[in-house]
């Protein structure tokens, strides 16, 4: 029967006591050896090695004792022999599984033809007070797993591989744009007006101005238009931004975004480069093109088709979308179709009404130069030709405002600041914008499960 929790805590905190009076510090501050990861000393047969890592077991025989060492690279058996150790082999009775250890020693191959570090001599490097769980059973309540995630990720593999991958893809998107002349800059994350999409954005005080600001609900949209109004052609960003809406599988309050704005080109241009982007980073990270989403099996590889967004509505629903005024409605019903759309297509032909960023179709003004990728029944993806007509954009902005006044919590604000901008002039630029839930969709995993630290309530 497993020992309580404080039983243990109790035992291992007497362990530390008793290293104290031996003079011996629990946590020192650097290990004593420069020291070669677990997957490198396996190579190393003969030689003297440094390792160091994390005790995930114990096995005491006689004069002896085998011990399995995990650094982030792999795992390595250890081995404690007193006629090498001498009375530094008592110091083991305070060892504990979960403390980090460095040892120092050669490698050998034992007679069941394990690769092992016969150890010299080593070095407490941390004692842990709390046992970890047991590996093969791990954590399996939801909530306990992403409360404790350290936890989770230590004993989960591919966990830990799903977060290599997650680097993986945004280097892979930053490596594309930078080799297509695009400059990474850096946009305010606290604003006095939230713009740049549809969202309702978290409040917050600035003590210091003595004045309430917002947490940014795009990646500096309305920024780096203003960097192509400073002349500025080809500007990206990648990082946080915040949205106080609901949870589901598609949908977090904080998470990490990339938007371009790419100056003398339209959303035509912009398709063009997407898809080229998608197909490049998504087949560095993962390896393949083809994929098994929600039950739709999607091909990436093939030229992405098109489909008209008044047009995919009414062939769903029987509606035409033109006749209705509310924008949320609008907006209600393509959600509802865009669950039965395998992709990968480009959604165009978005009305105004629901726009109010893009510019206007020259041959058909109540329709906009947008876009929206569509994979497995969700948009994972959004551009559009820039709205860079002042007064066109004052009035949309006005409109916006006045749905907001009126109680709807995600129409956008009115930035005056960013109209007197776009009067000194904006060239034709076309804009692009895409947040992590497409990793997570081309995991097939809800996005709070390719978060590594997601929100939670706080423990009563």
């Amino acid at each position: 029967m497993a020992k309580p929790l404080e039983e243990i805590r109790k035992a291992r905190i007497e362990k530390i006591r008793e290293l104290k009076k031996l003079g011996i510090n629990p946590y020192p501050s650097k290990f004593f050896q420069t020291k070669i990861s677990c997957q490198e000393a396996l190579n190393k047969l003969g030689k003297g090695v440094s390792v160091a890592g994390r005790l995930i077991s114990l096995r005491e025989h006689g004069k002896m004792t085998f011990a399995t060492l995990k650094d982030e690279s792999g795992k390595i058996q250890i081995w404690f022999q007193k006629n090498n150790l001498g009375e530094k082999y008592q110091l083991l009775k305070l060892l504990d599984t979960g403390d980090f250890l460095g040892v120092f020693g050669k490698i050998v191959k034992t007679s069941t033809g394990e690769i092992t570090v016969d150890v010299l001599t080593f070095e407490l490097l941390s004692k842990a007070i709390r046992p970890i769980p047991d590996e093969w059973y791990g954590l399996k309540d939801e909530e306990t797993r992403y409360r404790q995630r350290y936890l989770d990720l230590l004993l989960n593999e591919d966990l830990r591989e799903l977060f290599r991958k997650k680097a993986v893809f945004w280097n892979a998107m930053r490596e594309f744009l930078q080799a297509k002349g695009f400059l990474e800059v850096e946009t305010p994350v606290l604003e006095t007006t939230a713009g740049g999409a549809d969202a309702n954005p978290f409040v917050t005080r600035h003590e210091a101005l003595d004045t309430d600001l917002y947490l940014r609900i795009s990646m500096g949209e309305l920024w780096q238009k203003r960097l192509m109004v400073a002349g500025f052609e080809k500007t990206f960003e990648i990082g946080r931004q915040f949205r106080n809406e609901g949870l589901s599988r598609e949908h977090l309050q904080d998470y990490t975004q990339m938007e371009f704005y790419w100056a003398y080109a339209n959303f035509e241009d912009s398709m063009a480069l997407v898809e080229e982007m998608y197909k490049q980073v998504i087949k560095k990270t993962f390896g393949t093109l083809q994929f098994k989403i929600n039950g739709f099996d999607v091909d990436l590889s093939n030229k992405w088709e098109r489909i008209d967004y008044v047009d995919t509505i009414r062939k769903y629903t029987k509606k035409d979308v033109t006749k209705i005024k509310d924008p949320r409605e609008t907006d209600e019903n393509w959600k509802e179709v865009r669950k039965k759309v395998a992709g990968p297509v480009f959604l165009t032909g978005q009305p105004v009404l629901v726009s109010p960023l893009a510019k206007r179709q020259e041959k058909n003004p109540d329709f906009v130069e947008r876009y929206q990728i569509i994979i497995a029944g969700s948009e994972l993806g959004n551009g559009y030709s820039e709205l860079n007509d002042p007064l066109d954009q004052a009035e949309r902005f006005k409109k916006q405002q006045e749905a907001r006044d009126k109680g709807d919590k995600e129409a956008q604000m009115e930035d005056t600041d960013f109209i007197t901008a776009l009067e000194y002039g904006m060239p034709p630029v076309t804009g692009f914008g895409v947040s992590e839930r497409l990793f997570a969709f081309l995991c097939n995993l809800p996005i709070r499960e390719t978060v590594l630290f997601p929100l939670l309530r706080p423990e009563k």
